[in-house]
């Protein structure tokens, strides 16, 4: 199998059977209708074209012949620096681009600059989450997705009274010696994601994780694990994990159902398998495509394996299964 130039991935073998079903996935849009900008690193960033390259991901979902059964959508839906009277219109323009898909529901998770944006329950109930911004599916009979909310415990997207956030600035206080906390400077390692712009997953949310991948792998279900922050350090920059990876993985690996972890958030994406066999991937942002270029894929599942063939700047990447059942 071919390397991809990057790094990140492995193009797809041939096949000769049809995929099961397929589903489309693109991260960080951070769409605003401002002037292109850089991160703080210099990396250029398209704030209009963003939108754009939804467009196109969408007519290529539509088009797809075998059909697309649903999106998904990797947090991250409105850029932090769009003017806030403009952020709610901003999130309305990229959810009715979402709308033009017509293969099936398009599934959202909270981002850092969603909820920089605009409140969590103004968010959830927007991006037509189940009353919170963590939940399951089941798009298939044997499989189960699952969306993660990252930044269930966070300083970003509470109340600033709220005891969540409160809770979360004791915790970088205590990790992260920097008077501001957006900045890594100074620690090493995966220590650098002790910074404001991540995030992570809150007691509660792991007893649901651990309840939901148990009736899983009660039911014989194969799991992918979707979160806005990525849970493998080889996946991804030190400074764009989540706070508790290592938490949230120790319930991924209990139950042994679990295929695929996919996330966005580092925007140059990666890719890694963990020592239980698990991949995971994160995709690369449609935020930094300049102008004719592109940023998304399709996942195709098959009964050994996830396929995920990407458009542009995504790399295709190819994840043989090494849960047992698949042989």
């Amino acid at each position: 199998m071919l390397a991809h130039p990057g790094g990140v991935g492995v193009v797809r073998a041939s096949v000769a059977r049809e995929p099961l079903f397929t589903f489309g996935v693109i991260a960080d849009v951070q769409y605003a209708d401002i002037p292109d900008g850089r991160s703080f690193l210099g990396v250029p960033r398209y704030y209009r074209h963003s939108i754009t390259v939804l467009q196109r991901a969408v007519r290529s979902w539509n088009s797809h012949k075998a059909g697309v059964k649903f999106c998904v959508n990797f947090g991250d839906i409105v850029d932090g620096f769009c003017p806030k009277d403009r952020s709610l219109s901003a999130v309305q323009a990229v959810v009715a681009e979402f709308d033009r898909f017509h293969g099936g529901p398009a599934y959202h998770m909270l981002g850092n600059h969603c909820l920089y944006n605009l409140p969590r329950s103004e968010l959830v109930s927007v991006l037509r989450m189940p009353g919170r911004a963590y939940y399951d599916f089941s798009p298939w009979p044997g499989y189960r997705f699952v969306v993660l909310d990252a930044y269930d415990f966070s300083a970003v997207g509470w109340p600033r009274d709220h005891p969540v956030a409160a809770a979360a600035r004791r915790f970088l206080e205590e990790r992260n010696p920097n008077s501001d906390k957006n900045s890594p400077t100074g620690l090493a390692g995966e220590d650098r994601r002790f910074v404001m712009f991540n995030g992570g997953v809150g007691e509660e949310q792991l007893r649901w994780l651990d309840g939901v991948l148990q009736d899983a792998s009660r039911r014989g279900e194969t799991v992918v694990v979707c979160s806005h922050l990525p849970l493998h350090p080889g996946a991804a920059s030190p400074a764009g994990l989540m706070w508790n990876y290592e938490e949230a993985l120790a319930v991924v690996h209990r139950h042994g159902c679990v295929a695929a972890c996919l996330a966005g958030h580092d925007h140059k994406g990666g890719y890694a398998v963990d020592a239980c066999g698990v991949h995971h991937r994160t995709l690369e942002a449609a935020l930094e495509c300049p102008p004719g270029t592109d940023a998304f894929g399709h996942v195709d599942v098959f009964p050994g394996r996830l396929s995920l063939a990407g458009s542009g700047r995504m790399a295709s990447t190819d994840m043989p299964l090494a849960l047992p059942r698949l042989s």
